[in-house]
């Protein structure tokens, strides 16, 4: 049964929150967080397999290295399920803290590594140490800054208010882009021996405007209430998966949107700079930047709409239009035009994909009480991230020998937009639910029987 059956009444509403400042602190985390999280995305698909890996064979370099990027999505479930506990328990804002200052960190002591020609084997074994503390850190930032926007936010605006968690994050990787663009450009002699270093060091400064940022940012009045009553879970994940497991399921069907991303921001740029296609570095790199920084107008106004017409509805478009804007994509990739690509990859990523990217925030957070709101955000996402970090390397694989079996790749990309369109179909619709009945569920309706009244005799 559930926690909290609603059958003699809902719980209270919660006191009036902060939604700005929540948001634009879930805004400035998100975008420092995965600026950490995406430069290794950039560095994995153009510096990583000549500077971590064995110089004799690039085929398998750069396969291996991209493989690392996914290293991080299999850590993210295991982070969700500690992080996600802990949020449930202890708050949504001490994980919001701890999160940032773990990337900085792990992000940082990447650009203090030794080469491959410096230390050998060690020096793999080090990044990929290092990409596992990245997928923790990610594992429990986006489902708390979810939970905390989501919290603090009226009751009809949720949608709007939660999507500066994703916005955030398209900043970051706006910001990503930007750093590496003149990185990129410099003489390979320069960019193999010390330029990669650059962004990664810069990482210092997100722990600190970490703790600057979200040091004096309140508890969600959501958490409070439930505090003050007495009303945390005290097994947040044992409840989860008793009552709610159907909704986890569903979210990490979902979550398989995320492929979608990693596809655009590191297997694309990696078949675009190959032989095959032969696009420069930097130009791809404002591919991504600009449709990113589309992005960053487009998932407000999704959101917006979300709020008036229904998250279902919205979601949709976002995960087949991808599915049919992935081979758009690519085959103007593999046209070598550049117009074409840049024109596509807006179209693509900045607008479609947003429909999606967007909403994901306020659907999946929507579907569960607050007893365990962060957990089964952290742990469904976080478990359909894993698969999505991974399709990067079953990519490099589908293209083949050669890289250039694009169609390939766009089938498979397609193919995962497609199961999260249906479980994003088959959900209930949230939007107007109010914030103390989000995840509850009402008590079957008595038979006839049981309302038939007695007959005086």
């Amino acid at each position: 049964m559930s926690a909290h059956p609603y059958a003699g009444g809902a719980p209270p509403a919660p006191p009036q929150g902060k939604p700005r400042k929540a948001a634009l602190a879930a805004w400035i985390g998100s975008a420092l967080e995965y600026y950490d999280f995406f430069i290794y995305g950039s560095a994995a698909a153009l510096v990583f397999p000549k500077v971590f890996f064995a110089p004799d064979d690039p085929a398998t370099a750069t396969l291996i290295s991209l493989a690392t990027f996914g290293v991080a999505y299999a850590a993210r479930p295991v982070g969700a399920l500690f992080l996600g506990h802990l949020g449930d328990r202890l708050g949504r804002r001490t994980i919001m803290v701890w999160t940032l200052i773990l990337m900085g960190l792990s992000t940082f002591l990447i650009g203090c590594l030794p080469t491959y020609a410096q230390a050998g084997t060690t020096a793999p074994v080090l990044l990929v140490l290092m990409r596992v503390l990245q997928g923790l850190s990610a594992a429990g930032e986006q489902a708390s800054s979810n939970a905390m926007t989501l919290e603090h936010a009226p009751e009809h605006r949720r949608g709007y208010y939660t999507s500066f968690t994703l916005n955030g994050t398209q900043a970051g990787q706006i910001l990503a882009t930007l750093v590496f663009i003149p990185v990129a450009a410099l003489p390979d002699e320069q960019l193999y021996s010390w330029g990669w270093r650059i962004p990664f060091l810069l990482s210092a400064l997100v722990a600190i405007a970490g703790y600057v940022i979200r040091r004096t940012l309140e508890e969600t009045p959501v958490f409070q209430q439930a505090s003050a009553g007495q009303d945390v879970a005290r097994m947040p994940l044992a409840e989860l998966l008793r009552n709610h497991w159907a909704d986890v399921l569903r979210v990490v069907a979902a979550a398989l949107i995320a492929t979608v991303s990693t596809i655009f921001s590191v297997w694309a740029l990696s078949y675009a700079t190959s032989e095959a296609a032969g696009l420069t570095k930097s130009g791809m790199l404002w591919v991504n930047g600009c449709a990113n920084a589309v992005a960053l107008v487009a998932i407000p106004l999704w959101a917006r709409l979300s709020d008036r017409i229904g998250r279902r509805p919205v979601f949709l478009v976002g995960a087949l239009g991808s599915g049919v804007m992935i081979f758009v994509y690519l085959w103007a990739i593999s046209t070598g035009s550049y117009p074409l690509v840049f024109v596509t990859g807006l179209l693509f990523f900045g607008v479609v994909y947003s429909a999606a990217n967007g909403i994901w925030p306020s659907f999946y957070s929507e579907m569960f009480p607050a007893r365990v709101r962060l957990s089964g955000v952290a742990v469904g996402t976080q478990t359909g991230f894993a698969v999505a970090g991974f399709a990067v390397t079953f990519a490099a694989q589908i293209a083949g020998p050669n890289g250039d079996n694009w169609v390939g790749v766009a089938a498979f990309t397609a193919a995962f937009c497609a199961v999260c369109a249906i479980a994003v179909a088959t959900g209930r619709e949230t939007h107007r639910t109010p914030t103390a009945e989000l995840g509850l569920r009402p008590s079957p309706e008595p038979d006839r029987a049981s309302r038939r009244q007695p007959v005086a005799r």
